[in-house]
């Protein structure tokens, strides 16, 4: 495959990308590539009925096979070919990534890698939090900056409902003081919020969260996937988000700490810490998404919302070198004109349902 470069900030030919003039790739929006998200399993030790409920994923599920999935040596080329074309940050998901033999060797690979201008990449990490007691001082020593962590409740009886394999949230409120004592951090913690389930919580967490070390953002239910059986009825907006969090302790709002940030930021107005609202579904924010994501057996999705992938995995196994691999990633940015967020309002309930929609699960959030 040969990918011939246009002129920076200049029109793209068919199959060609454009070099944009601070560095790195641009789609056909002007969007750059600037933040990597790569599944390293499909396994997951929790069953939460928004992602991954067990009447689909249950014992009887077909998982992927160790040799289907990407090796430690596959991602780390992927992320220093990524690095080296404008990416500067990675964010290890899947299925969960603490259940990934080795997670730690392989944060360890990535944090060695630089940009062109020698610089590290900010490197990530979102989990359930339910190995985080044990594999906080392994992350840290292997050079992991940052974490997310899921909390959907703090009410055990509910959060357990919602795991939906009896795993107290006890055990996951001490994993995250202990990635908290490592040093690891900033730590963030999501909550997705489902009407009828869990919305109940807000407050709730809110004020548990309030004058921590942690950054509490709430999310709205998402369409992604079939198996979580969305319906817009269910979705809280953040707009009612912050007015009920707003109501007990006075919020201000703050700009985006940097371009394509998926938050909105609110901060508590006597100075004690903040919240994130992520809008997926009234407040869209397609326009300065900069995300791209590689699934657990290496097929390389340009939106969350993607009806299909692009299969790096052939490339990498084939023997193709580094510029070839390179060139199948530029030319996939560059023909890049995702916006499903922007226009779901415009489909019908029968368009939106019969849309061919990846798993979270399959590619993380």
């Amino acid at each position: 495959m040969s990918i011939t470069p246009a002129p920076a900030d200049g029109p793209s030919p068919t199959g060609a990308f454009r070099l944009p003039s601070s560095g790195g790739l641009l789609d056909t929006l002007d969007r750059p590539l600037r933040d990597l998200r790569i599944s390293v399993t499909d396994r997951c030790n929790f069953r939460c009925v928004y992602c991954m409920p067990r009447a689909v994923f249950g014992k009887d599920y077909a998982f992927l096979e160790k040799d289907e999935l990407l090796s430690f040596e596959e991602i780390e080329r992927i992320a220093r070919v990524a690095a080296a074309h404008g990416v500067r940050k990675l964010r290890l998901t899947g299925g969960e990534p603490l259940l990934r033999r080795g997670i730690e060797e392989l944060i360890a690979r990535l944090a060695a890698l630089r940009t062109p201008d020698g610089k590290r990449l900010e490197l990530a990490l979102t989990t359930n939090g339910s190995a985080l007691a044990v594999k906080a001082q392994a992350l840290k020593d292997a050079g992991l900056d940052r974490l997310t962590v899921s909390v959907d409740s703090l009410d055990d009886e509910l959060f357990q409902r919602m795991n939906d394999v009896r795993f107290p949230v006890s055990r996951v409120l001490d994993g995250i003081d202990a990635a908290h004592a490592v040093g690891i951090g900033p730590i963030k913690l999501n909550m997705v919020v489902k009407r009828g389930l869990n919305d109940g919580e807000i407050e709730a967490m809110a004020t548990r969260f309030k004058g921590t070390p942690y950054t509490l953002r709430f999310i709205e239910y998402m369409d992604v996937g079939t198996s979580n059986g969305w319906s817009l009825d269910e979705v809280v907006s953040s707009a009612e988000i912050v007015k009920r969090i707003g109501a007990l302790f006075p919020l201000e709002p703050v700009g985006a700490a940097a371009t394509g940030e998926t938050a909105q930021r609110w901060r508590y107005a006597d100075g004690t810490g903040e919240i994130g609202v992520i809008s997926s579904v009234t407040n869209t924010f397609c326009g300065t998404c900069n995300r791209a994501r590689i699934s657990t057996e290496g097929r390389l999705f340009t939106c969350l919302f993607a009806t299909e992938g692009h299969d790096l995995r052939s490339i990498l196994r084939s023997g193709a070198g580094d510029d070839e691999l390179a060139a199948a990633m530029s030319s996939i940015w560059g023909a890049r004109d995702d916006r499903y967020s922007e226009i779901r309002s415009s489909l019908t309930p029968e368009l939106r349902a019969a849309r061919p929609r990846i798993e979270m699960s399959y590619i993380g959030g």
